[in-house]
């Protein structure tokens, strides 16, 4: 009963869906491309075995990168699937993967929609990478013996809120699931909480990711680009945060040191722009291609897919998301170069990591704006304490490393046997 009703308030909510498309077309027109996907209407399907994950967006995506290598190199004759539900996500898989993978959007949690899904790709298996529970879905692939696991899976206080307004269906949603392997304990002890049976806790995937070598060169052309000056990067940035943080960088900050601002949506680029004109700072945009002036002020990042080279660019970053309430971004890809990290009091999305970033002397604690411009440019002034912070850095993301192969073993033990 509950997964009626919660099917036909889905089917109520389908012409919002539709006009949010149309809405976020207007900035995105990607959001309109396959959009026929969304319910469930695809093209030709890869021949073979095929296993599919379902990574929502970039982050996701971003996270499955060691995983998908060990498939390759242990499953070499299952095909991936990648799905999605942004056109951001879709293209960071295209980025990362290419040609090596087949990429979809996944449909809207309609039964008729998820069930020509499942008929048309008829996966071997499934991973749901992080937290993403359809309760449609979960259900037809247990009817169909599709073994489906939730992988790298994080829960914020604030989400198992929202999941214990309806604990039946979470509960069976849940239940439905092959297996689920938890980031952290608190993770597992939220998932158990809402009915989850065994959770095993094998840590995050995110620590396994190795910056990729194209974008370390990358990098090196950007500081080749910005001179001798020393880098403040605030990246990942949300709506609201930048305005907070270039008032007080207009008060507080060192024109010898350059402040690099990398939005975390690209529809936001020129909105940023305004900004820092609307404060008479000298700007130049990563896009031009151009050498960055003496005077120059702010670096705009309006590129995607890059922030490993922005961080390798960097002498400290500061992580959006943080400052203001949106749960914060990864902390866990500048640590891993070294670089070290300044956050804000909003970490639900990398609680577990956050708190041992904190714990292990590789990130400083901020509070405000004032205090970050502050921290950042007595931290980049003081090269002592800056090498010990990239030193705690390096060997935090070093400590945590290992949760893909554990992941891996247990995807194994429910890959069906050809």
């Amino acid at each position: 009963m509950a997964r009626l009703i919660y099917t036909l308030a889905v089917f109520a909510a389908m012409p919002w869906a539709l006009l949010h498309l149309i809405w976020r077309s207007r900035r995105q027109p990607e959001y309109l491309r396959h959009w026929h996907e969304r319910f469930g209407r695809y093209g030709t399907r890869p021949d073979g075995p095929l296993i599919w994950i379902h990574a929502v967006s970039v982050g996701e995506t971003r996270a499955a990168q060691p995983l998908v290598a060990a498939l390759r190199e242990h499953h070499g004759d299952h095909r991936i699937l990648f799905t999605h539900m942004t056109p951001t996500g879709r293209q960071t898989s295209t980025d990362l993967y290419g040609d090596e993978v087949t990429r979809a959007y996944l449909p809207y949690d309609m039964p008729w929609a998820t069930r020509r899904f499942l008929e048309h790709f008829q996966p071997t298996l499934g991973l749901i990478m992080e937290t993403e529970l359809w309760p449609n879905l979960v259900a037809h692939c247990h009817n169909r013996r599709i073994p489906l696991l939730l992988v790298n899976a994080r829960l914020s206080a604030r989400s198992a809120g929202r999941y214990a307004r309806v604990p039946g269906l979470t509960r069976t949603t849940l239940r439905g699931l092959a297996a689920i392997a938890a980031q952290g304990e608190d993770d597992a002890e939220r998932l158990r909480r809402l009915g989850a049976g065994e959770v095993a806790v094998l840590g995050n995937m995110k620590f396994d990711v190795d910056p990729p070598p194209a974008q370390i060169v990358l990098g090196s052309e950007f500081r080749a680009r910005i001179g001798a000056r020393k880098v403040f990067l605030c990246a990942s940035t949300r709506e609201g945060e930048e305005a907070v943080i270039l008032d007080a960088w207009l008060r507080m900050g060192d024109s010898a040191v350059l402040l690099a601002i990398v939005p975390r949506h690209p529809q936001r680029f020129d909105q940023v722009a305004a900004l820092i004109a609307a404060r008479g700072l000298a700007m130049q945009r990563r896009s031009d291609d151009a050498p960055v002036a003496a005077e120059t002020r702010v670096w705009l990042g309006d590129s995607m897919g890059e922030m490993f080279a922005y961080y390798t660019a960097s002498d400290a970053a500061f992580i959006g998301g943080s400052l203001l309430d949106y749960g914060s971004q990864n902390l866990i890809e500048p640590c891993a170069l070294g670089v070290p990290v300044l956050i804000g009091p909003s970490t639900r999305n990398f609680a577990e990591a956050a708190s041992a970033a904190l714990e292990h002397n590789a990130a400083i604690a901020i509070a405000s704006a004032e205090e970050l411009v502050d921290e950042a440019l007595a931290l980049i002034a003081d090269p002592t304490r800056c090498a010990a912070k990239s030193k705690a850095a390096t060997a935090f993301t070093s400590r945590h490393r290992g949760a893909t192969a554990r992941t891996l073993a247990l995807i194994e033990r429910h890959l069906p046997q050809e």
